[in-house]
């Protein structure tokens, strides 16, 4: 399905499209990351031959789970999903049913995706004995153990520039707005390691992605940049700032996420940082209160973790310093963890005062809303085929398509009316994303067609926006865009 746009808002990229990343996803990513629950799960399975109800019913499930994959890979049509308690499961089934006869091969990508990885939940979550099961938390924390070394160097800067600011005052510094924008850059390349797309990641390629070396020869990669704004406004607000971060992918980059905080709150730019992760297994690698809770061991005792050959007494003391401080951070209330079964749901975050205006309430409080990485970017643009020069603004404040809502029923959502004045414009949105999917917005005019250009050899400048946006796939490029609430 090519989802119709809504006013003059272009349509959504489809998993139909040839041209798209989202036609590769469907026929050769899905059945891989299928492949990879699997292989884990049966593993799993494996190590419980002792309680035979478990062994039987995590049978059941691989068979559930293979059967899924050959649905993905014959493109077969997308059934409703089995209610399994959560809130979720009517939104999805009421666009299902709006929409009429959709396939793997021919729908809506952002929708079949988070369709993808909501129905792999759902098939644990009707099980007995396998409901919390985690199938990407091995990937996850071996991900994260072939980080140290870049773990290591950064684990040492932070504790260098928290004691230069105790010691030295840096905030009342020149010097701090280079630190600031060099944070908040580290924070946007920890992206990089994203679990759902690098499916075939060696240790080799994670250093090659991490560590400083990497970090200063992208730093002319980032096609946008607004950090200058965003200083400005935290500077400006005395530090009193409250700080809400939307994650996306656990291990190294929540690790860089929990670096930010700290420095945020220890700098006194922010009196208050809010994470917001994900309630069910996401994606692959994104951040659910568990790897949080994780992560966080991690720090406390990483010899147990890294190994007694990858942590000198140096390394130790730098990571015990980093967990100090956030433990106290926490204590005091500074730094805390909210769920919302929003972020799970297929729609893009424009739907977000209609379909949790406790949540965007919340939101609106915040001095600085980040949204991280690729997905959040492509939920906040609603995943649609903008012309690259569109603003920042006009993209995440387009109305959010849905079909229930286009054949004229709300689906019994009262604030859907009451809320319809509001929008991401009441929001200070800060994305920090690191280009992986088609959609892109905000560019300098000839940007696009210079990076298509460049990655292309088939690309025709005569039809600038036709073929494939290839460069935008691989992670090298990105942008750091503000919009400041009205």
């Amino acid at each position: 399905m090519s989802q119709a746009a809504t006013n003059s808002s272009p349509a959504s990229y489809s998993t139909a499209d040839p041209s798209s990343f989202g036609y590769e996803t469907a026929r050769t990513r899905w059945p891989i990351i299928v492949t990879g629950v699997v292989d884990d799960l049966t593993k799993a399975v494996f190590q419980h031959a002792h309680v035979q109800e478990k062994v039987d019913e995590g049978s059941a499930l691989i068979a559930t789970l293979q059967t899924l994959k050959t649905e993905i890979l014959e493109g077969a049509t997308l059934c409703p999903l089995v209610d399994d308690g959560s809130p979720e499961i009517a939104s999805y089934n009421a666009e299902l049913a709006a929409a009429g006869r959709q396939t793997w091969h021919s729908s809506p990508w952002l929708f079949c995706e988070c369709y993808l990885f909501k129905r792999i939940s759902t098939s644990f979550r009707l099980s007995g004995h396998w409901q919390e099961y985690d199938a990407f938390m091995n990937q996850k924390m071996s991900t994260f153990k072939s980080s140290q070394p870049a773990v290591a160097e950064l684990a040492a800067r932070y504790r260098g520039i928290s004691s230069s600011q105790n010691r030295e005052g840096l905030a009342a510094q020149a010097g701090e707005e280079l630190v600031f924008r060099e944070i908040f850059e580290i924070c946007l390349w920890g992206n990089a390691t994203d679990l759902s797309l690098l499916t075939n990641l060696s240790y080799e390629d994670i250093q090659k992605l991490q560590g400083s070396a990497a970090r200063k020869a992208a730093e002319s990669n980032i096609l946008a940049n607004d950090l200058s704004q965003v200083y400005s406004k935290l500077k400006g607000a005395g530090g009193s700032s409250r700080v809400d971060i939307v994650l996306d992918n656990s291990g190294f980059e929540l690790y860089v996420d929990l670096l930010l905080a700290g420095y945020l709150l220890s700098s006194g730019l922010a009196r208050e940082v809010v994470f917001h992760p994900k309630n069910i297994p996401w994606f692959v690698s994104d951040v659910t209160p568990v790897d949080f809770k994780a992560l966080l061991g991690v720090l406390s005792k990483p010899v147990e973790f890294f190994g007694p050959e990858d942590t000198d007494n140096s390394f130790v003391e730098d990571l015990s310093f980093l967990s100090s401080q956030l433990e106290s951070f926490r204590k005091e209330g500074r730094l805390s963890l909210r769920t919302s079964p929003f972020w799970t749901l297929p729609c893009g975050f424009a739907a977000l005062p209609r379909e949790d205006p406790p949540l965007f309430g919340e939101l609106r409080t915040s001095d600085l809303v980040i949204f991280k990485g690729d997905l959040n970017y492509r939920k906040l643009t609603g995943d649609r085929a903008w012309s690259p020069t569109t603003p920042f603004l006009e993209a995440i404040t387009a109305p959010a398509p849905s079909w229930k809502q286009q054949q004229g029923d709300d689906g019994g959502n009262a604030d859907a009316n009451a809320s319809s004045s509001s929008s991401l414009a009441d929001l200070n949105v800060l994305a920090l994303r690191t280009c992986k999917a088609d959609v892109a917005v905000g560019l300098p005019s000839g940007k696009d067609e210079e990076l298509r250009t460049e990655t292309d050899p088939e690309y025709t400048p005569s039809a600038p926006l036709s073929g494939p946006r290839r460069w935008a796939w691989s992670g090298k490029w990105a942008v750091v865009q503000f919009s400041e609430a009205r």
